[in-house]
């Protein structure tokens, strides 16, 4: 028992140290936005205060949070530091949801504001940024929101369960993974939103409409149409959502405005589509789907097995 307790002891000094060192980097960057950026723009008025809020959103707290963290840190109060820090950590939350805004809305400044232009320009050419650009900065809370969760796990694991830290390390580690959720949601969602805008895109006209609320993208890929009668097989490109299959093909190549653009041919609705494998459950070369809608039945083909497997899973999965 004592050589356990010596162990987690090791262990736990070398996490809580690395912890510090690496929370004494973060704020050094952090410090470079609110110093030279935040605080200088509040003075000058290079920027209308809305539009400095919003794309350095709640920077400053959570700075003010982090400092206090890293006293507790170096105090050797640990839990306690921790205990406190979660009280902030929705900061992080908030932070996330307005990273994208906080995008667009610095690239329309750097676009329209040349006084603004000029002031960032210089700013960074600093020897503290050592060539690292505003961009590069304004994501790092969300990567440190990430090490937490590490940290904090290996910290709890390190720590004896009949302690007093255990229970406070045990809600602090609940709390970062709440928060690390919520942020990973809202990335998630930003994400999909790009892919769904990116195939509406794609696709000619408006009379599809792809973007949907609620609708999630899944894959796209080539695939072969395997028709009734004796015809050839053609060559088609699939959409997969979470609620509907597109069927397409490529526009003609010398067309004026859509010869990089795909004609969209049929939107299948999936809560009524039944998947099966025609054969490709054997190792053979590729395989072949039937997919059964009400008043249609698609046969699908691929000599790539591990494509065809693939197909299959998302379809049965978004059926499902």
């Amino acid at each position: 028992v004592e050589e356990q307790r010596a162990r987690w002891e090791r262990k736990r000094s070398r996490t809580a140290k690395e912890l510090l060192e690496t929370e004494h980097k973060y704020l050094e960057q952090l410090d470079l936005v609110v110093t030279f950026f935040v605080t200088i723009l509040k003075a000058k008025g290079t920027l209308k205060p809305a539009v400095l809020e919003t794309i350095f959103g709640p920077l400053e707290s959570i700075y003010s949070a982090n400092q206090a963290l890293s006293l507790h840190l170096e105090r050797g109060n640990l839990a306690l530091g921790l205990e406190n820090f979660c009280l902030n950590l929705e900061l992080y939350g908030h932070y996330a949801e307005n990273l994208e805004q906080a995008n667009k809305t610095l690239e329309e400044q750097l676009r329209k504001n040349k006084s603004f232009r000029r002031f960032k320009k210089l700013q960074e050419t600093r020897p503290q940024f050592q060539g690292r650009k505003l961009e590069d900065l304004l994501p790092l809370p969300l990567q440190r929101l990430h090490q937490y969760k590490h940290f904090l796990r290996d910290l709890l694991e390190n720590t004896s369960p009949d302690s007093a830290e255990c229970q406070k390390l045990a809600k602090a580690v609940k709390s970062v993974s709440e928060v690390s959720r919520w942020v990973q949601d809202i990335t998630r969602k930003r994400e999909n939103s790009l892919q769904l805008l990116r195939v509406q895109k794609l696709l000619k006209g408006q009379k599809t409409q792809v973007l949907t609320p609620g609708r999630w993208y899944i894959r796209e890929g080539w695939l072969l149409v395997v028709p009734s009668k004796g015809e050839e097989l053609k060559h088609r490109m699939f959409f997969l959502f979470s609620d509907i299959f597109i069927a397409t093909k490529p526009c003609h190549p010398l067309h004026l405005l859509n010869s990089k653009k795909l004609a969209c041919q049929a939107v299948y609705p999936l809560h009524q589509c039944i998947v099966d494998k025609v054969f490709g459950h054997t190792k053979s070369q590729g395989g072949l789907l039937s997919l059964s809608f009400p008043h249609k039945t698609l046969l699908l083909m691929s000599s790539d097995q591990e494509d065809i497997d693939d197909w299959y899973r998302s379809l049965t999965a978004a059926v499902r």
